[in-house]
């Protein structure tokens, strides 16, 4: 059996004890802050701030329109199935990737010419829960 040198094994072990120490430096509080606010205030504060910005949006269309108008247009303010699903559930954003495939030769031999197709990211549709696609 074939032993190794003796610098080389120093210096494996100085490097072993200094990787273990390096990561032992340091406590729970130093590396990760405690203060801030928990995830529930974060929670919370996004959602009071979505709130807030649909009632001045509505605020602001509302009074656009004068109070004593008699051709009052409903349109937005009407509730049918397709308005209620659209704005309660919007469709999450699939980006179409583009592939180019280099040119190359088929398994039978054949010289196939490079081309670019495309294809959506996301093999179905996904739907965002109410409150959820604000940022979209």
């Amino acid at each position: 059996m074939r032993t190794l040198p003796q610098p080389f094994t120093r210096a494996v072990t100085m490097i072993s004890i200094s990787l273990l120490v390096g990561c032992a430096t340091g406590s729970k509080d130093t590396l990760l802050p405690q203060g801030g606010p928990t995830m529930r205030e974060v929670y919370d504060a996004h959602f009071e701030k979505t709130r807030q910005r649909r009632t001045e949006g509505a605020r602001r269309e509302r009074g656009a329109r004068g109070p004593g108008d008699a051709a009052l247009n409903l349109d937005g303010w009407t509730r049918e199935a397709h308005t209620e699903i659209q704005h309660l559930f919007p469709r999450l954003p699939n980006p179409d990737l583009v592939l180019y495939v280099f040119p190359h030769i088929s398994p039978q031999g054949h010289p196939v010419p490079g081309y670019a197709t495309s294809f959506p990211m996301y093999e179905t549709v996904e739907y965002a829960l109410p409150g959820e696609a604000e940022g979209w």
